[in-house]
């Protein structure tokens, strides 16, 4: 299907809630069907021609939108920026010329590819105007307002092909450097991979923008992406943070799961899958590209993953991922799922040691629905994760920049400079944030650190005015950790530090002399204002990637820690409220062993079956996800407290009670309904079927499971 039949829409698909009112969201490339139907606010119908990776019948765009349209959801439109539907781009359909030279290609000359014919693209102007024209446009014409355009992802091992060469030449005004032959070769490759991608979204949103004002229509324009956490571990160059100051983007989802956050990282010299800590710290970089400027986030979690595996790996995955984005309480929309189709329709193996394949189990689809609908319940909070507050690591685009290939014998496995700077406080149950480099202009992206923890062995800072900033805060009385030797082999790239009449050995003595420190210092303390700054000559991998060797890092912070006024407690395990949510993680390698036991009317969200507990008890490793009866709200009220299905048309009596509920089919429908008193009726679809064994005292609460039914369910109570 071309792009052009999207012209012949005969009335525009007008959107039921804007962007900004959406609060949960999901992904999909295929049209509306009753096994998929997972009641979110609204759909990103992906791709004008679909996704590359389908290998199905593509349904027409506009049959897709009409699809989910008329089941009531909001719609909005997904597509690729590094990679889409776009042969007739690249085999000359749209300009009569072929355009395959403008993949991506490594130094052994092989393209990077997507999919069949579908290569990862280095977004020239001409891609940029097809994009326009052929994807962005029509879709504006189709009265969709609200574009994200996913994943601006420049492979590190790239920069070989014959179309960057040309945009190196523009950019620098000088011929293309093989990157392999020098760090300041690849320093400058990776630099213009992320400048090519800021570009390429700020064109693309700034006419997407404007195209819609001339249709009166407020386009609203996101990048969903992965974190920086992960984009530097995988080497690949994304623009990231310095999106967030560019005034045609309104905000991002954050693209974490188990895929991202399974990746092995070092802790104490050993290299492993940290799925829960990975997700915190991701989610946490996520958080804070955006939180000064107060763009719109969404975080996103997937019940499986790109990779095979099976389902009991799955759950247990997704619940470490689920619990450590709901950690952050300032943060509260959501994509609940990427490609439905594949979660509820695609085969799996139904246990590690098992070669047979099943689609979802009913009691994983259970647990999965019960989640993501108390999504839609989750309410921003006022709560703190519990732990010492303020201690922060600071991070760069640059992160990007130095990873691959290696120079100089300079290696930082598994982004081990970085880990070795958080996974130390985050493993004690100290609350780590992060702070991106790029945002230090704005007032509130300090406001709430207390110690900044900073390095420059992984990452160099774009302009001198970040250094600015840093100084101000430290003369404020801000506590700084300086941890780095300076010796790799980055520090003498060509940058605005050695170039334009400066001429510092390093970044971080230009920075040590902003806060009158001598900029070859060495190791100890030093006083700017009303703060400090320590500094320790070692590269944080030595932090993890070595048995115990974090402890003069740990000293250091706990003094500073003091001198601004606090005292650094360690503990082995989370905790947040939020609303009559709880939720606990308990971390293992930590301080102690210990459980962690939590009390109260408590409802399993992770129990399928929706089980009332007194206490629960949490294990190393493990979390937990709770709704707390006694913590809600109004309880003469009756409301559907946790449900594997959505409700809608609620009405409430003197002596009754009724909604109608809606999921996709072959599911089961379990929930727990707050109840004024014990009823004496209930009823499914007219039939009754109360028993008094499903009523709860203690709680005043009914347990009740069906079939769902995305044509909806029609419960109703009576007492």
């Amino acid at each position: 299907m071309g792009a052009g039949c999207l012209l012949a829409f005969s009335t525009p698909v007008i959107a039921q809630k804007t962007a900004e009112q959406t609060k949960t969201t999901f992904q999909t490339s295929r049209e509306w069907r009753p096994t998929i139907d997972n009641r979110a606010d609204a759909v990103m119908v992906y791709g004008v021609g679909g996704n590359p990776s389908d290998k199905h019948k593509r349904v027409p765009f506009e049959e897709r939108v009409k699809s989910w349209k008329d089941r009531g959801y909001t719609i909005h439109f997904m597509t690729g920026i590094a990679w889409g539907e776009y042969q007739d781009y690249f085999t000359g359909q749209w300009d009569g010329e072929w355009h395959l030279d403008e993949g991506q290609v490594t130094q052994a000359q092989d393209t990077i590819w997507h999919g069949h014919m579908v290569p990862y693209i280095v977004p020239t102007d001409n891609f940029l105007k097809y994009l326009k024209e052929r994807h962005v446009k029509p879709v504006i014409d189709a009265g969709i307002d609200a574009i994200f355009m996913e994943e601006p992802e420049f492979w590190a091992r790239a920069g070989y092909s014959e179309s960057f060469k040309r945009e190196w030449k523009k950019y620098y005004g000088f011929d293309w450097r093989p990157q392999h032959e020098s760090p300041e070769n690849t320093y400058l490759s990776n630099k213009l991979k992320y400048h090519l991608y800021y570009k390429a979204l700020n064109e693309i949103f700034t006419f997407a923008k404007e195209y819609g004002k001339s249709k009166d229509m407020d386009v609203k324009c996101y990048v969903p992406t992965h974190s920086l956490v992960n984009y530097a571990q995988w080497m690949i160059v994304s623009p990231e943070a310095s999106l967030a100051s560019l005034p045609v983007v309104d905000g991002y989802i954050a693209q974490v799961w188990t895929g991202t956050s399974r990746e092995p990282n070092y802790f104490n010299g050993k290299e492993k899958e940290r799925v829960f800590e990975t997700a915190y710290l991701e989610y946490g970089s996520m958080e804070s590209m955006t939180a000064p400027t107060g763009r719109k986030m969404f975080f996103l979690t997937d019940p499986i993953e790109d990779r095979a595996k099976d389902w009991v790996d799955y759950k247990t995955n997704y619940q470490a991922t689920f619990v450590a984005q709901l950690l952050y309480p300032n943060i509260a929309d959501y994509e609940v799922m990427p490609w439905p189709e594949r979660i509820y329709e695609g085969l799996y193996r139904t246990s590690p040691t098992s070669d047979q394949k099943e689609r979802i189990p009913r009691h994983y689809s259970t647990q999965m629905q019960v989640m993501i609908n108390s999504l839609n319940q989750m309410p921003l909070s006022e709560h703190k994760l519990s732990g010492s507050e303020g201690i922060s690591v600071l991070m760069a685009n640059s992160l990007m920049f130095q990873r691959f290939p290696t120079h100089a014998g300079y290696d930082d496995p598994q982004l081990a400079n970085f880990y070795g700077l958080a996974l130390p406080f985050l493993k004690r149950g100290v609350p780590v944030k992060t702070v991106h480099i790029e945002n230090l202009g704005y007032k509130k992206a300090l406001a709430d650190t207390k110690v900044l923890l900073m390095t420059y062995a992984n990452m160099k800072p774009l302009d001198p005015v970040a250094h600015e900033h840093l100084a101000a805060w430290v003369h404020a009385g801000g506590q700084l950790v300086y941890s780095g030797t300076d010796r790799d082999p980055f520090q003498n790239v060509q940058e605005w530090w050695n170039t334009k009449g400066n001429t510092y050995w390093t970044p971080s003595a230009h920075l040590f002399e902003k806060m009158s420190i001598d900029p070859g210092a060495g190791e100890g303390l030093y006083t700017y204002g009303k703060g400090s700054v320590q500094v320790i000559r070692k590269d944080p991998k030595a932090y993890a990637m070595r048995a115990n060797a974090s402890g003069d890092l740990i000293r250091a912070v706990q003094e500073r820690y003091r001198a601004a006024g606090g005292t650094l407690a360690f503990k082995n395990n989370f905790y947040l409220q939020r609303g009559p949510f709880e939720l606990v993680a308990v971390m293992d390698e930590s301080v102690s062993e210990g459980n962690y036991t939590i009390n109260g009317t408590l409802i399993d969200l992770f129990d399928p079956k929706l089980p009332v507990y007194a206490t629960r008890t949490i294990a190393p490793g493990e979390q937990g996800y709770f709704m707390n009866v006694d913590l809600v709200k109004n309880k003469e009220q009756p409301q559907v407290l946790a449900a594997a299905y959505r409700t809608y048309e609620e009405v409430t009596t003197k002596n009754s009670y009724s909604y109608v509920a809606k999921s996709p089919i072959e599911t089961t429908g379990i929930s727990r309904v707050l109840l004024p008193r014990q009823p004496q009726s209930v009823k499914v679809n007219g039939q009754e079927v109360f028993n008094l064994q499903d009523w709860d005292n203690k709680s005043r609460t009914y347990l009740l499971g069906f079939e769902n039914d995305p044509d909806g369910v029609k419960v109703a109570f009576g007492w």
